[in-house]
């Protein structure tokens, strides 16, 4: 049976840690966890947050495993609207990182809580 996307969002396992923007600030700021941009480098273009370290979620599982090597490091990950950020927590989860988080948040609640303004 082919599953929609609320389908697959319902069946993720509760250890899909889900958030807000403004949770995901304070706690980084608390636990120097990383941000990770999970859109595609089109939509990051058009919306950029400075703040994350970008991986498009189709090579989110290759580059974690190179780029992030301490499976205890707090991962935030966002997208435009938090149903990427859920799907790719899920995959990091079950490759073992421990304390992987999707912010669920809009992209421009994650703009204004996440990306650092610009002085000047």
């Amino acid at each position: 049976m082919l599953k929609t996307i609320p389908q697959r969002l319902a069946s993720l396992p509760p250890s899909v840690r889900k958030i807000t923007a403004a949770e995901a600030r304070a706690e980084i700021q608390s636990n120097g966890g990383t941000l990770i941009d999970v859109r595609e480098t089109e939509e990051r273009t058009r919306q950029p947050n400075d703040a994350a370290t970008a991986i498009p979620r189709g090579i989110l599982e290759m580059k974690a495993l190179e780029q992030f090597k301490d499976a205890e490091q707090p991962l935030y990950l966002h997208c435009a609207s938090g149903v990427r950020a859920q799907l790719a927590a899920a995959q990091l989860h079950d490759m073992g990182y421990a304390q992987v988080t999707a912010i669920i948040s809009n992209i421009t609640e994650i703009t204004d809580e996440l990306n650092p303004v610009e002085n000047g």
